[in-house]
């Protein structure tokens, strides 16, 4: 997928006229698809790991919640973006986490009940926090509409979960044949919304790509860095750490792009950072996923025999 979405986004930035034919307002509806297929893989179980490990949830999402908007913030102000970029920039760092980072820590052997239930919270908090910490963060600078940042939240993210959530509950036996073909489908309306994106905002990138850029790898690179500095303070276990570095480094890039462009219409470069971030923390997932995969689990030491 990594380098599907690097050839797809490098076809649109250089070629910009291959992908033009995809326009900007159809972002919304290609996250709808990919949030639903989300929700079709969703059991109730992936809720239950709240309760019954409610310690490590709360320290994914508050971690979640916590650095990855910090970064964005601080690593906006240390390189004086303009208000556009910086708005692109705290919008990525607000989001959850998506669902590349459940399969990225599948890849690394990590968590994987504990990576879909911090993304799962995780998402259906978004709606308050991410609005919120974006107003909290953004107010000196832009006008921000935390309304509609509210509603298309709900529209494009907790209703097509829920739909498809629903629809596998009762209707399991026809939505297991569908898995086969999800990853799939996802793979091809991520892929199209970047091209629309990077290709309607071509030009600007060649302008200020190299510092967005710059700032893109720092923030995912980072993130990885704290989770799992975070992870090994805590002493977790170093499958959690795994789920942990992931889950914070790893953005719903594609909300950030479509929240953009609901949130600040007059501000067309805040698209550029969340469609820059959804090549490159691909790629630098399945790079990372081979470094974690030889860092070995540990293994469950044998009972001491008592002594006779």
């Amino acid at each position: 997928m990594a380098l599907i979405v690097l050839a797809v986004a490098a076809l649109a930035l250089f070629v910009p006229q291959s992908s033009l034919w995809i326009q900007t307002t159809w972002v919304n509806y290609l996250l709808i698809i990919v949030m639903f297929g989300m929700g079709l893989t969703m059991k109730p179980k992936d809720f239950a790991l709240v309760f019954k490990r409610p310690k490590d949830i709360l320290i994914g999402c508050a971690a979640q919640f916590i650095i990855m908007p910090a970064l964005a913030f601080g690593l906006s102000r240390l390189f004086g973006l303009d208000a556009a970029l910086t708005a692109g920039v705290v919008l990525v760092g607000t989001c959850p986490g998506g669902t590349a980072s459940n399969v990225i820590t599948y890849l690394s052997k990590g968590d994987v009940p504990l990576s879909v239930g911090m993304t799962s919270v995780n998402t259906l908090l978004a709606p308050l926090l991410t609005p919120a910490i974006t107003y909290l963060l953004l107010q000196t600078t832009v006008s921000v509409d935390v309304w509609a940042m509210f509603w298309s939240i709900i529209q494009v993210i907790i209703i097509p979960i829920a739909l498809g959530f629903i629809i596998n509950h009762f209707l399991g036996k026809i939505t297991e044949k569908a898995v086969d073909v999800l990853p799939m489908v996802s793979t091809a309306a991520i892929c199209l919304i970047v091209a629309a994106v990077v290709s309607h905002n071509a030009e600007k990138i060649y302008t200020s790509g190299a510092l967005v850029l710059c700032v893109v790898i720092l923030h995912n690179l980072l993130g990885y860095a704290c989770g799992f500095g975070l992870g090994k303070l805590l002493r977790l276990p170093n499958a959690k750490v795994k789920a942990l570095s992931i889950e914070i480094g790893m953005q719903n890039s594609g909300l950030a792009t479509s929240l953009a462009g609901t949130a600040f219409p007059d501000l067309a470069m805040a698209t550029v950072p969340g469609a820059i971030f959804s090549v490159w923390h691909n790629i630098s997932g399945a790079l990372l996923s081979g470094i974690y995969r030889r860092w070995k689990n540990e293994t469950k030491k044998p009972d001491t025999l008592q002594k006779s």
